[in-house]
């Protein structure tokens, strides 16, 4: 259990949403995340669907589509986390892979207790999605 949880907090260290972290609050975020994968082309997400949870791209790449624009991301980028800090808690985009990917994922209630027991991580994540809506709507 506890490797898995360290070779979880090393693959989280890569994304800049948990650059600041210590290597203490990372094993302790790693226990919340389990691995997933999808085949290319599998969609992940779906817009006006309930937000389920949110994605740690590691390897692979998806497509990020909304707005009628196109936005590829890749390891160490976030999808899904817009409906976990969003009042009606709705998807805003689809997710599709464009490879295999393998993932990281985080349900919402695992979310919600991160917000409230890691100090700073809900300030991270609202800068991440600003960051994210920024780029979409910039793409394309």
């Amino acid at each position: 259990m506890a490797s898995k949880a360290l070779a979880t907090a090393d693959l989280l260290r890569r994304s800049p949403l948990f650059a600041g972290f210590d290597d203490d609050a990372l094993e302790r975020l790693a226990a919340s995340f389990s691995q997933v994968e999808f085949p290319a082309n599998q969609v992940l997400i779906e817009p006006r669907t309930p937000g389920a949870g949110l994605f740690v791209i590691c390897d692979g790449s998806v497509v990020v589509e909304a707005h009628g624009k196109q936005r590829e991301l890749g390891a160490g980028d976030v999808v899904g986390e817009i409906s976990l800090l969003e009042k009606d808690g709705l998807r805003r985009a689809r997710v599709v892979a464009k490879t295999p990917v393998t993932c990281l994922a985080l349900g919402r209630a695992e979310f919600e207790r991160m917000l409230s027991a890691e100090p700073g991580f809900a300030e991270e994540m609202w800068r991440l999605a600003r960051e994210q809506l920024a780029e979409l709507e910039d793409s394309g």
